[in-house]
């Protein structure tokens, strides 16, 4: 384990492994860099991966009050220690966190969204707003595991299973995460796809999806790659949200490595 001090004096802890170009990996909701470990295993195989803990998270220090823009000067951090420039690959609301990163100006290489969470419709994006505002009462109250199992069910688990998780040795892990449910809450915003934000990338960026998924997904990853100037939407077959660390490696050495991912 690695540590970089951010602007406000939070300690961010990463894991560096691999060689090659580097690569800065940003996870979604409720995960930290122990989570994404396979998927940063899998990045490693072409590349200097580094697998950082979000503030808040894992054995990041945290700085309230919460603000997105203290999340981008973390990834500042991390990107100079990575050597001043780096791939960035974001996952789920960590993609969405990554874009804005970019369109902040940060120096990335090259951009890698993997299925970011927006909502095209304006019921789900009514959907979105009421679940970021029940997750800071919940909190607020400190109801940690409910704001997680709140998180569980908006995701699609069914409540028997979140019984079973309550149960489980994971729960404890995922109460210390719940606070960050609404960091990642607010970079999500209305839930809507930031197109005024989004047209201010410039950095080359490709959006991925996965073909086994829910239909919406695509559709949002279409959406979010036509808001980004010269971005690509690609589907991964037979992928899911729980994305195959090979799947996707293979698609980000792909990315880099081919002539779309450069511009004049």
């Amino acid at each position: 384990m690695q540590t970089v001090t951010s602007a406000d004096g939070t300690t961010i802890a990463f894991d560096q492994i691999g060689t090659g170009a580097p690569l800065v990996l940003v996870a979604g909701a409720a995960c930290d860099r122990a989570v994404d470990a396979r998927l940063a295993d899998g990045l490693a195989a072409h590349f200097t991966v580094l697998n950082y803990d979000r503030r808040g998270r894992g054995d990041s220090t945290d700085t309230p009050p919460y603000a997105v823009r203290r999340e981008i000067e973390d990834l500042e951090i991390l990107l100079a220690a990575a050597g001043g420039t780096a791939v960035v690959v974001g996952l789920s609301s960590g993609a969405v966190l990554a874009a804005h990163a970019a369109a902040a100006g940060l120096p990335i290489s090259h951009l890698v969204l993997w299925e970011p969470p927006f909502r095209l419709d304006p019921t789900a994006q009514r959907a979105a707003r009421e679940y970021a505002e029940q997750t800071r009462a919940l909190l607020a109250d400190g109801r940690r595991g409910d704001a997680l199992a709140l998180f569980m069910t908006v995701v699609g688990m069914p409540p028997e299973a979140i019984a079973g998780m309550r149960r489980s040795p994971y729960w404890a892990q995922g109460e210390a995460l719940a606070p960050t449910l609404a960091y990642d809450a607010a970079v999500m915003g209305d839930g809507a796809v930031p197109g005024e934000r989004f047209a201010a990338i410039t950095a080359p960026t490709a959006v991925l999806t996965g073909g086994a998924g829910p239909d919406w997904f695509r559709a949002v990853g279409a959406a979010a790659a036509a808001a980004v100037p010269g971005a690509t939407h690609r589907v991964l077959p037979q992928q899911t949200h729980d994305v195959e660390p090979a799947a996707l490696a293979a698609a980000v050495r792909e990315f880099v490595g081919t002539p779309y991912a450069r511009r004049p």
